[in-house]
């Protein structure tokens, strides 16, 4: 039996915070940057509720317009699209190609589940360097994670049984919690050192032992 292992992308494999935390820095200074990566992350969840069907390049605008708006900082409308445009540049954490190899050599198939689009998955894609069998992206859904559609999705393409597949990723929000109500076996990535709600199957700090944690579980 094929054993699945599917991942969040940004914050798991790529550095999301260090991606929007250097625009950020640019943007307003170094001083700013804890205090507004906090606001992002909830105004960007605000806005993916209210508009499932937006693509991610329009997510990451408008929730940076509505940031600068409402911490009444100056933003020039050629920033507006700051995150939309540098995306792409995000770099993988430095054990990710290495962890993703090792898996794959355990005979373990690899997929993406993530909030973004394709041309995003695709240029970090490149940035990564290790193949995965395919990407499942909110924009082609019409769905972001947490709603259970990526799964869905992931699940009416492959068949897998919830005992072959284990979700690995670094948001207790958008992919443990979700993956848990699904019945599904996780690894969480806690790059941030935060508290676990709810447990996962396997806690790590970075993809390193990751292969040791997925044939743990299946």
């Amino acid at each position: 039996m094929d054993r699945w292992a599917t991942f969040d992308c940004y914050g798991t494999l790529i550095d999301w915070n260090g991606g929007i935390g250097r625009e950020l820095e640019r943007l307003f200074g170094a001083e700013e940057v804890p205090r507004l990566l906090v606001g992002y992350h909830e105004l960007e969840r605000a806005y993916q509720r209210e508009r499932p069907d937006a693509a991610y390049r329009d997510v990451l605008t408008v929730t940076l317009v509505r940031l600068a708006e409402r911490e009444q900082l100056p933003l020039a409308a050629e920033e507006h699209d700051a995150f939309a445009r540098s995306l792409p540049d995000w770099q993988p954490f430095p054990e990710v190609p290495a962890a993703l190899e090792d898996a794959r050599a355990r005979g373990w198939r690899l997929a993406i589940l993530s909030n973004t689009d394709r041309d995003y998955i695709e240029a970090s894609l490149v940035r990564i360097g290790v193949p995965f069998e395919f990407a499942i992206v909110a924009s082609e859904i019409g769905s972001y994670k947490p709603a259970h559609r990526h799964w869905e999705a992931f699940d009416a393409r492959t068949g897998v049984p919830r005992s072959a597949h284990v979700h690995v990723g670094a948001s207790l929000f958008h992919d443990v919690a979700p993956a848990t109500e699904l019945g599904l076996r996780t690894v969480w990535i806690n790059r941030l050192g935060e508290d676990a709600d709810p447990e996962p199957d396997v806690e790590l700090h970075s993809l390193t032992g990751l292969g040791d944690a997925l044939d743990s579980l299946a």
